[in-house]
């Protein structure tokens, strides 16, 4: 994994915690969106294009037993049919920490991914959806 991922990930989990506050979750919860958030995008190591890295982030924590691989599974999917308040928590924070590990808020992260996929790319597509779901 890369500085810069690295920092994305370290930013996500932060911002994991501070979003679980807000759903008073206990401090073993707090702890857990740690990790999670932590481990998120632990797929991007064995990716090429870096597109299915939840689908391998997910496959890799399930075989060694992880609770949470759904969430790294479903991160990113605004299609998927799984819900957990722990893979919303994620894609909130994930939506708002861009790839340096910056907390700007969903709109600036949103032009960010616009700016280096293309406006009509799935990444940004899939981002303005996930983003669209939130704020509902």
């Amino acid at each position: 994994m890369d500085n810069d991922r690295l920092k994305h990930s370290i930013s996500v989990a932060r911002k994991m915690i501070e979003i679980g506050k807000t759903y008073n979750l206990d401090k073993k919860e707090l702890q857990e969106l740690f990790v999670l958030g932590f481990n998120h995008d632990i797929g991007y190591e064995f990716s090429n294009n870096g597109f299915n890295h939840n689908i391998i982030g997910g496959n890799i924590l399930k075989s060694n037993g992880y609770k949470y691989w759904k969430e790294v599974y479903y991160h990113g999917n605004p299609d998927s049919n799984y819900f957990s308040l722990f893979l919303t928590i994620l894609n909130m924070a994930d939506m708002q920490i861009d790839k340096y590990g910056n907390d700007v808020g969903y709109e600036r992260r949103l032009e960010d991914i616009k700016n280096r996929y293309g406006i009509n790319s799935k990444p940004y597509l899939c981002s303005k959806k996930i983003i669209d779901n939130i704020k509902k």
